[in-house]
């Protein structure tokens, strides 16, 4: 039987049957006046550069609102001020409710800096990343090192959806961890991949003919590390600078500090503006 969801009906708030799953950390969808600052058990808020902050659109699928960015634009909240989003379980889930333009990279939301110190990685929840077979796909990426996975120049560890996130359509992403798998959903659905070739792990150390793996689920038994990154909304640390921006809306953000179950995803995922 599942238990979720308790007292939600169709005239219930998305954000009250989000809260209605045990172990939420924080989540946005955008509403009120104080649209930047989560609900959930941890009350953060999120903040931008004056001359890049992303719209505010009266339209979403969870308040009827949501955040346009353009590509150059970005939130973040200092790693000192993230509190229980700098997860301790040794477990996560990000989902999001986006509607990406499918022009670029994208980050969505997490704990993860590429560039400072060698890389503060530690969780995050990206729109397509195709260097290692996610183009195009929902990727769930975990570090425990915080650095790149050896002996390849980027982190590796990363499950990536088979299905595809179209372009300019509302859907909801999302990943979760249970310390030993990541798995990626796509519109609250998990489908498995098969092992694969991965794409540029060829010519590398121990790998002459590259790296065979299974991107869904992802099998990363090393756990989430504490590396001391902000956390970000639409867009990391890369190299010395800001980039794999998310270009799009986004009209939600949801954190547990444990992996849900592919039914409670699936809840979660069926939430939409009442």
């Amino acid at each position: 039987m599942i238990l979720f969801g308790v007292g939600c009906n169709n005239s219930t708030p998305a954000g009250r049957c989000l809260e209605s799953i045990p172990d939420l950390v924080a989540y946005w969808d955008f509403a009120g006046e104080d649209y930047l600052t989560s609900r959930g058990a941890e009350q953060v808020t999120l903040r931008g550069e004056r001359d890049a902050m992303p719209q505010l659109i009266s339209e979403g699928p969870l308040s009827g609102r949501a955040l346009r960015f353009d590509g150059n634009d970005y939130l973040h909240i200092p790693y000192e001020e993230t509190g229980l989003l700098n997860v301790k379980s040794g477990s996560v889930t990000v989902v999001a409710w986006v509607r990406w333009t499918a022009e670029q990279t994208g980050f969505v939301a997490g704990m993860w800096n590429e560039y400072e110190d060698g890389g503060k990685r530690q969780y995050g929840l990206f729109v397509s990343l195709p260097h290692y077979n996610g183009a195009n796909q929902v990727c769930g990426h975990i570090s425990q090192t915080g650095k790149p996975t050896p002996p390849f120049p980027y982190s590796i560890d990363y499950s990536a959806s088979p299905q595809r996130v179209p372009a300019n359509e509302w859907c909801v992403v999302a990943f979760t961890y249970d310390g030993e798998y990541i798995r990626s959903y796509y519109n609250g659905r998990f489908e498995e991949r098969k092992e694969e070739l991965i794409n540029h792990t060829k010519g590398f150390d121990g790998y002459p003919d590259g790296l065979r793996q299974v991107k869904n689920p992802y099998y990363f038994p090393d756990g989430i590390g504490d590396n001391g990154s902000d956390f970000t909304v639409g867009a990391v640390f890369v190299a010395n600078r800001i980039g794999n921006y998310f270009k799009g809306d986004i009209g939600g953000v949801a954190i547990y500090d444990r992996a849900l179950s592919a039914e409670e995803v699936e809840y979660v995922s069926l939430l939409n503006e009442k």
